[in-house]
């Protein structure tokens, strides 16, 4: 191999090398959705009767078209395949926008991700899916669902996560390590992240109960106990509960013939104590409260793919609203952080135009209520002023026409 050869050789290293790690560094986008032109043909409606219809919109404020629900009372059903792909050994980001702009009383606007095969047009609430998250509100209840099917199981988070309920655009954003940790947070803020099988009942328990462990039969489990030395005092049955009321005295009109012997009425015994009992002291045999000895769960199995899917085919809309008009947005699907942050930004300053827009057309709104309001005040003491001046014209008439009467009756 000569020196030209061999130049050329380590160029072609170099290019590979580099090649390479530009391969390690960069992830990849699995899925982008900011509903311009042609989304229909990107996104598949249910095949069942009845749903709410969905249409591009980009609201009263903003210029970001998303897609919105338009019907109210109305159950909503859409997907879109991905190509299908699995997150093993890999971060998984799910990152999309939700404005509630018809201040939602109750209604789903979660997305769902799932498994191949899938049929778009039999896309319902039965589909099978691996991950469900977004924000679900109805009346007070108001959380970031997490769902995370395991084993043909969906575990929902024991502690729900918070969520945003107001009429303007916010960012949702699952992460989902390799390490079995996630992490959600709202507009760029984390509001929970953790450990998996922490937040969810992915694993069985590693310890349970002991079921050969009895319980001994001296055990003595009471922590206090009747004091032996606290006696009865005397008398203290022969108290009666009731006797006869002093006070009463037989009706003058009583007739012990035909009434019967007269007996004064009962009342409570001031004097009365009740049943006896002994005081309770606290009993120096007690044990404390006896549970089984721990033993190992044989039933516990550890499973460091918590995190792990093998497929993600579809992402889905599967939701009910009773008052439309939330505008999903901005649907990325990624393994790649910094895509994610770099979308976000994106993001965060078009909500800076929203909340600018919606200022101006609030501001202007309490103008015009004000003004309306002052408008109604002024009429009223317009009218009010009217009436009085009318009243105070009809007086004189009314005085002149009784001091007439009084003359024509003398």
């Amino acid at each position: 191999m000569d020196t030209t050869e061999r130049i050329a050789a380590m160029k072609l290293s170099s290019c590979l090398v580099v090649a390479l790690c530009l391969g390690a560094a960069f992830g990849e986008v699995y899925f982008e959705e900011s509903f311009g032109d042609g989304w229909e043909s990107r996104w598949v409606t249910a095949g069942k009767e009845g749903l709410g219809e969905f249409k591009a919109s980009a609201g009263k404020f903003g210029d970001d078209v998303g897609l919105q629900t338009s019907e109210d009372a109305k159950f909503y059903g859409i997907s879109a395949a991905l190509p299908t792909f699995s997150n093993k050994d890999k971060t998984l980001i799910v990152q999309y926008t939700v404005k509630h702009e018809q201040n939602i009383d109750c209604g789903g606007a979660y997305l769902k991700l799932g498994p191949a095969p899938f049929d778009g047009k039999e896309f319902n609430g039965d589909t099978e899916y691996n991950i469900m998250f977004g924000p679900d509100i109805c009346g007070m209840t108001k959380r970031t669902h997490l769902i995370f099917n395991y084993n043909k199981e969906n575990l929902l988070k024991t502690k729900d996560l918070r969520t945003e309920s107001n009429e303007l655009t916010h960012l949702y954003t699952l992460t989902v390590k390799p390490d079995n940790t996630f992490d959600v947070s709202i507009d760029g803020v984390s509001v929970e992240a953790g450990s998996l099988a922490e937040g969810w009942k992915f694993l069985k328990e590693k310890e349970v109960d002991d079921p050969e462990d009895k319980k001994p039969e001296d055990w003595v489990d009471e922590a206090e106990m009747d004091d032996p030395e606290d006696t009865k005092p005397e008398g203290h049955d022969d108290i009666p509960a009731k006797l006869a009321d002093p006070k009463a005295t037989k009706p003058d009109d009583w007739d012990d013939e035909s009434d019967g012997e007269w007996e004064a009425p009962q009342i409570d015994n001031p004097d009365f104590k009740g049943a006896w009992s002994a005081k309770r002291i606290s009993n120096p045999a007690y044990k404390g409260v006896w549970a089984p000895k721990k033993i190992a769960n044989p039933e516990y199995v550890d499973d460091d793919t918590l995190y792990s899917y093998d497929s993600f085919a579809y992402v889905g809309i599967d939701v009910w609203q009773v008052k439309s008009g939330t505008i999903f947005d901005n649907l990325l699907i990624t393994d790649d952080v910094a895509v994610a942050t770099a979308a976000a930004e994106k993001i965060k300053a078009s909500q800076d135009v929203e909340k600018a827009a919606k200022k101006v057309a609030d501001d202007k709104k309490a103008e015009e209520d004000a003004a309306a309001a002052k408008k109604a005040e002024e009429e009223s003491a317009a009218k009010k002023a009217e009436e009085d001046a009318a009243k105070a014209a009809e007086e004189p008439a009314a005085e002149a026409a009784a001091e007439e009467t009084k003359k024509e009756e003398l």
